[in-house]
């Protein structure tokens, strides 16, 4: 069986994906010298080269040919200087260019799946791309419509029916629709990793849920049917769960994943487990989670945080978080491959 293949893009080359990508390669060594994983970095040539004494020599091709465990495809012909912390257009192209082309190899089935460094939103738009994130990028470049994103740690998964846009604007994003694709994607991914029947909770968009009408009738008008439709689904879908306690009966396993509402609801309880802070000094010295797009053609995720311009270049950026989204990467090719055989 030819070994799997992934694409890992820079992101944004002035901020820590250079380092995090250096760091899980020599990490990762063993499993790329037994054949066990072959990785493409996709990014600056140039950006890498000060972090070569961490990850070895990485040999530059142009395209994802299985010949070498580990390469990186070039996407910056015009070898770009870059200030590391620095936010520029220059590397907001170089960030844009580095997902193009990773997606053009995995919908040509060339890797199985992409894991991305993080990008600077400002960068990139200063580029004139004028995307959120990478969630919304993806789906433009694939086609997709509706995609998801979800935050994992463990056994915590965190669905979201919008994310990057004003607290104003959530309400209006809550239909009976894009609930309904959130959930079923969730479901679907659960089951691809293993879970046979899952439990999918979602989470109230007001306090107490509505407090039976008082604080909102969204949760009442909206969720309650849209839950009750799936009476006869083959998972389960509670709710809706007040949001100050939800995220505890997660914690207990009580659920598989919660839906949550918007970015920060769902996005602060991840981050809080995922953290590792230093009691101490109040400095937070690693870091863990992923960054899951779901209703995409092809796969994909990332590191559950930004560029991190602050620490850029000082060599004490954490690569936890990324090989967890490599090893997230690598099972949902897995259960695809097995489903596209059967």
């Amino acid at each position: 069986m030819p070994r799997p293949q992934l694409a890992v893009t820079m992101g944004d080359p002035a901020g820590i994906g250079p380092e995090i990508i250096a760091k899980a390669c020599a990490r990762l060594k063993p499993r790329l010298d037994d054949g066990a994983l072959a990785l493409r970095i996709i990014g600056s040539a140039v950006a890498l080269q000060p972090y070569q004494d961490i990850s070895g020599r990485i040999p530059v091709q142009a395209d994802a040919s299985p010949e070498q465990p580990l390469a990186i495809i070039d996407v910056d012909a015009d070898r770009t200087p870059i200030k590391t912390g620095i936010v520029s257009a220059a590397a907001g192209k170089l960030a844009y260019l580095a997902i193009e082309k990773a997606v053009r190899l995995a919908e040509k089935g060339e890797v199985a799946a992409i894991v991305t460094a993080p990008l600077n939103k400002e960068a990139l738009n200063l580029a004139g791309y004028a995307y959120s994130g990478h969630t919304e990028m993806l789906a433009d470049l694939t086609g997709a419509r509706d995609s998801v994103m979800m935050l994992a740690h463990g056994h915590f998964r965190v669905s979201h029916v919008s994310t990057h846009v004003a607290l104003a604007q959530v309400p209006s994003r809550l239909t009976p629709p894009r609930l309904r694709r959130v959930i079923d994607l969730t479901a679907e991914a659960l089951k691809s990793l293993g879970i046979a029947r899952p439990r999918i909770a979602v989470a109230a968009l007001n306090p107490h849920a509505g407090e039976g009408g008082i604080f909102g009738r969204e949760d009442i008008e909206v969720t309650e049917p849209v839950i009750g439709s799936y009476a006869n689904a083959d998972f389960d879908v509670i709710g809706p769960i007040p949001g100050d306690t939800i995220f505890v009966k997660l914690l207990a396993k009580q659920y598989d994943a919660v839906v949550a509402m918007y970015h920060d609801q769902g996005h602060v309880p991840v981050k809080l487990l995922g953290f590792n802070v230093d009691p101490e000094t109040g400095v937070w010295k690693a870091l863990s989670g992923v960054n899951v797009t779901l209703g995409l053609p092809i796969i994909r995720t990332s590191v559950d945080h930004g560029t991190a311009f602050d620490i850029a270049g000082k060599g004490i950026a954490s690569e936890d978080s990324f090989i967890e989204a490599i090893d997230f990467a690598l099972d949902l090719a897995a259960a695809r491959s097995v489903s596209a055989r059967a």
